[in-house]
């Protein structure tokens, strides 16, 4: 049994907080898979690396439309995922042996799966099947999300893979099933289908992304049909996986996928999935299923009753200071936030860093929160979405005065040289008091275009002093948001 001043479950964004100002607290780090959280190992980066060659691959691809004679003649799938993973998995293994080293001698780390036994103490089940008990004076959840995985008849039952496995595949597949249609299917379903995998999206809703404002989820979906076999409207009645062929290699993470209930498979087999679409059965098969339906908080793995933490379906319930509902323990990040998202977290983890100070009498109070009116997001497909604010049917659904302004890429200097004609930004205004209610735009580099309109909104200026009172550089792309404020 080990009485700690802070413990601290996952070791994401929550791998932060130790500091020079923590140098006299007793630290405990429990963390049950790889150091670095989601972001750094199986989501953000990684994924954002293989979107990266995937684009270059489509580029090459469609390199004809340019008067430039290429081809693209296939991919060398290790060679992307070793570039990719050759670079995170020392950064994940540094910080272990950053943590568990002599430069922190204040922190214990225990690496196990904790679930809580009473007030602020958890019981820790170790990988080598020992069991630790660890408490703390403060205890501070950070402990994310996970792949949902979707109640579908057989699912259980066969091998498949999610965001947390694919992309350690050891070979590309020919051909792929994706279950989903939000930003994870939509991402990695492009990178597979850039790099040369046939990919069959089979999503319940008619259109993809359908989070985002309605008429760029419109467009996004009739953008992707170039990538994807889209099979809009299917509920799903059955899945089902043939026998492996062959002797599965038992070496290395990339051979196993997982089932619903967590256990390891071999994969090898075709994947059929069934589903009925206006009545009608249909199905299809493919060498590879991927189950990308979302992701949820991993509250429910923590036993949080036992310390008398509230929650919500697993996520857990927090005020606006990160302070649960039980004393001394505090939850942040995926595994409290509606909204999952790296920049977010971080920025939570910054204000919980400060009020747990606070809270010890070693800073200045008041204790800090974060407004979360503003946070945007990007989905890095093709083509890329970015949004930050209202989308015009939640400011029509709130009855505000709005303006809307559409405007195409194709219609500035640099859209004529990308021959670009379907992407758009489309800005949503306060008609009254001329405030930048929302921002969404889709297209190349969407997410970074975004940035000077998350700015303006940020710091409170109107559409009219955003147009009007800064210069925009000619040729350049920036004009399409001009044009856009210009309009509004």
């Amino acid at each position: 049994m080990a009485d700690f001043d802070l413990v601290i479950v996952g070791t994401g964004s929550a791998n932060s907080i130790p500091g020079p100002e923590f140098d006299d607290w007793s630290i405990a780090i429990v963390e049950r898979g790889v150091f670095g959280g989601t972001c750094l190992n199986v989501g953000c980066i990684p994924s954002k690396m293989f979107v990266y060659a995937a684009d270059v691959a489509d580029t090459i691809a469609t390199a004809a439309g340019y008067g430039i004679s290429a081809s693209f003649d296939g991919a060398d799938w290790p060679a992307i995922r070793d570039r990719v993973f050759g670079r995170i998995d020392p950064i994940a293994g540094g910080g272990r042996g950053y943590r568990i080293g002599d430069e922190c001698p204040n922190i214990a780390v225990f690496e196990g799966d904790a679930r809580f036994v009473s007030d602020r103490r958890l019981a820790v089940r170790m990988h080598d099947g020992s069991t630790e008990s660890v408490s703390g004076r403060h205890i501070v959840l950070g402990a994310g999300a996970r792949p949902y995985v979707p109640p579908y008849r057989g699912l259980g039952t066969v091998p498949f893979h999610t965001s947390d496995t694919v992309m350690r595949l050891d070979s590309l597949p020919e051909s792929m099933i994706v279950l989903g249609g939000g930003y994870i299917a939509c991402e990695l379903g492009y990178v597979f289908s850039a790099l040369g995998t046939e990919v069959t999206v089979v999503n319940r809703g008619e259109r993809l992304l359908r989070a985002e404002d309605d008429d760029v989820s419109a467009a996004f979906t009739t953008a992707a049909q170039r990538h994807f076999d889209l099979r809009l409207g299917a509920m799903v009645t059955s899945v089902r996986g043939g026998a492996a062929t062959g002797s599965p290699v038992r070496g290395g993470a990339a051979d196993f996928v997982y089932t619903a209930d967590g256990s390891a498979s071999a994969h090898g087999n075709t994947y059929t999935v069934e589903f009925t679409r206006g009545g009608r059965a249909e199905s299809v098969s493919a060498d590879v299923l991927l189950v990308a339906t979302g992701r949820v908080p991993n509250g429910d793995q923590l036993a949080l009753d036992l310390a008398g933490v509230d929650d919500e379906d697993g996520r857990v319930l927090t005020d606006e200071f990160f302070r649960t509902s039980a004393p001394g323990v505090w939850a942040f990040g995926d595994l409290s936030s509606e909204i999952q998202l790296k920049h977010l977290a971080n920025a939570q983890v910054r204000a919980l860093r400060h009020n747990l100070l606070v809270a010890e009498g070693q800073a200045d109070g008041p204790m800090r929160s974060v407004d979360e009116r503003l946070v945007p997001h990007a989905v890095f497909s093709h083509p890329q979405v970015a949004s930050v604010g209202l989308t015009e049917r939640d400011a029509r659904a709130a009855g505000l005065p709005i303006s809307v302004a559409n405007k195409p890429f194709g219609h500035t200097a640099y859209g004529w040289a990308m021959e670009d004609t379907a992407s758009f930004a489309k800005l949503i205004a306060h008609a009254q008091t001329r405030e930048l209610l929302g921002a969404h735009i889709i297209g190349p580099q969407a997410s970074t275009l975004i940035q000077q309109l998350i700015q303006g909104m940020s710091f409170g200026q109107t559409v009219d002093q955003m147009a009007h009172e800064q210069f925009y550089i000619h040729p350049a792309l920036t004009e399409v948001i001009e044009n856009a404020l210009l309009e509004l």
